[in-house]
Order: structure tokens, then sequence, then C-alpha cells
């Protein structure tokens, strides 16, 4: 079994570093042929005070007056020494610069993620233990609204209704503005990440809880249950013996594959927000050229998404024999 874990690891490490490889080069053709001018978002509002000569210097400085191919296989050697290069716009090392967004994004995207779950689990054993009623119908009426609901809206909606209408939440920013870091709450934090926490958690319910009504419908139409109904089981005691262990691993599952969604919520989001994590910092590093800000952070977001896949696989074949043993379903 160990032998066969260690095979499947190589095979899953092996995908990995092939999926990297092919995105970083198709990221840094697309950045590089981009009509954006990284040496006028990198000098901004004083371009026009700019020399010729200071602006072929500050060319030369970034290397952008090299040829694409050049430039990509010098920063893919300095990555395999651990340099991820510096970021043109917080003139500061990637690596840096990803850190200190990812742990306001981690924050946030863990909590949206664990609400999200706990909610949408919850919401679809309710509709699958009161089928065809109206807890139901409104509970699958909210899910399909909220799949085809947009983040970038729904934040915008939250944004007017509790930061505009009512005034109970900050409408942005991950810390009051004109307030010195040393004296910043964690209630502070907590407020300002209330808002975009609610707009991911309520766009990805829909997903495991529709999942979760229909494979608990699914557990509740079989056999062993109709046996277990016949000797007088209901309620919660049939739930709990017969319909949480088929689905609660499952559920678990289908949660963590859904961390490339959250990534690309998590994006937009932000975005709107203004929140400081890594969604923001990688629509300012696509929209202003930063292309070692921007490689940085595909990279790092595809392998969040992997570990999320790799969790979620790691967990079928933990739950399916079948699949530990190689055979198809």
């Amino acid at each position: 079994m160990i032998r066969s874990y260690a095979a499947w690891l190589g095979q899953k490490g092996l995908r990995l570093i092939t999926l990297l490889f092919a995105l970083s080069v198709i990221s840094f053709i697309l950045v590089s042929y981009s009509p954006i001018d990284p040496i006028q978002a990198y000098i901004g509002a004083d371009m026009m005070k700019v020399s010729p000569e200071q602006r072929a210097q500050i060319t030369a400085y970034w290397g952008l007056d090299r040829p694409p191919v050049e430039r990509f296989f010098r920063w893919g050697s300095a990555l395999l020494h651990g340099d991820m290069g510096t970021s043109m716009i917080f003139r500061r090392p990637v690596s840096e610069v990803i850190g200190e967004r990812f742990m306001n994004s981690i924050v946030l995207m863990g909590a949206s993620w664990l609400l999200s779950g706990l909610i949408g689990f919850v919401a679809g054993v309710i509709a699958a233990m009161n089928k065809g009623t109206w807890v139901d119908r409104f509970i699958q009426w909210y899910c399909y609204t909220l799949a085809s609901t947009p983040t970038f809206w729904m934040g915008l909606l939250l944004l007017i209704v509790f930061g505009v209408w009512l005034g109970w939440l900050p409408v942005g920013l991950g810390v009051p503005a004109g307030v010195p870091a040393d004296q910043v709450t964690r209630a502070d934090r907590v407020q300002h990440m209330l808002l975009p926490l609610l707009t991911l958690s309520l766009v990805g319910i829909s997903g495991i809880a529709l999942h979760t009504r229909q494979k608990l419908v699914d557990v509740l139409a079989s056999d062993y249950v109709l046996f277990a109904r016949a000797r007088g089981e209901r309620g919660w005691r049939l739930l709990r013996r017969h319909g949480l262990r088929n689905i609660a691993l499952p559920a678990i599952s289908l949660q963590f594959t859904a961390f490339s969604e959250l990534f690309g919520g998590a994006v937009l989001a932000e975005q709107v927000f203004s929140y400081p994590g890594l969604g923001q910092a990688t629509v300012s590093a696509g929209l202003r050229g930063d292309i070692p800000l921007l490689l940085g952070l595909v990279l790092f977001s595809v392998v969040f998404v992997f570990t999320g896949n790799l969790i979620a696989d790691l967990l079928y074949r933990l739950m399916d024999p079948r699949l530990r043993e190689g055979r198809s379903l």
C-alpha cells in the first residue's frame, strides 16, 4: 500500500511540475505581448517628466530590453535558486509580497470555506429530509439563484446594503484608514473582513448544498434505509446512523475541490472591497504589467488549487478501496 501511494504521489508531483511549467510559459507570453506598457505603469503620473535616457535606463534595469525568451529563462533560472524576482509595483521581493498578502487571504478564504461548507451541508441535509416540501423547494431555488450570481455582483450588493445604506460595516480596506499599524486591533480587522467573508460564503453555499441534498436523497431511497424505516427508525436517529456517514466524506471532498472557485471568487471579492490580499495583488499586477509578481502569483495559485484537489483525491482513495487498488469504477 505504501508503494502504491508513493507511486501515486509521484505521478501527482510530475503532473504539478508540468502544469507549473506550462502555465508559466503561457502567462509569460500573454503578459509580454500585453498592450500595457510596464514602464509607464511603473513611473505613473511622472511619465512626462522622465527623459528618453532615463526611460532607457529603467528599461535596462528591469531587463525589459532583452528578448522575451532570454528574460523567461533568466527568470526560470533565478526561480530554481529560490529567487522569484522583485515586484515592479511594490519595489519588494515577490516572495515577501506574496507572503504578506497570503496571510490576509488565507484568513478570508479559510473562514469563508468553513462557513460555506457548514451552511451548505446543513442546508442540503434539511432539504433532503424535507424532500418535496416548500422548505426543499426554497433551498433549491436559493442555491440555483446563488449559483448563477457573479461574485462581484453579490459583493456590490452587500456593500450597498450594509456599508452604504445601513452603515453597519466598513465599505472596504483591510484596516481602518488613517490608523497607525500598531493601533489596529483584531476587532478592526475582523470588522473589515466581514463583507468579503459574507460575499464568498454566500456564493459558495450552492454547490455543497445541492450535492449533499442529492446524495442524501439517494441514501434515504436505498434498500438498507427502507429496512431501517421498517424497524421503526425515524428522524435524527435514522440520519445519524445511516445518512451522515454516507454523505459527510463526499461533501468534504467536494469542498476541497472547490479551492479553484474559492480563489477565483476571492480575486473578485478583494477587488470590490479593496481588501489587501492575493486577489487584489493579482489584479494590480495584471493591469500594471508587473511580470515577476504576476508569474509568482500564478505559480502560487496553481500550487494552492492543486493542493486542494490533491487532498480531495486522497480522501476519495482512503474512502473507496477500489481506487486504492487501481480498479476502475
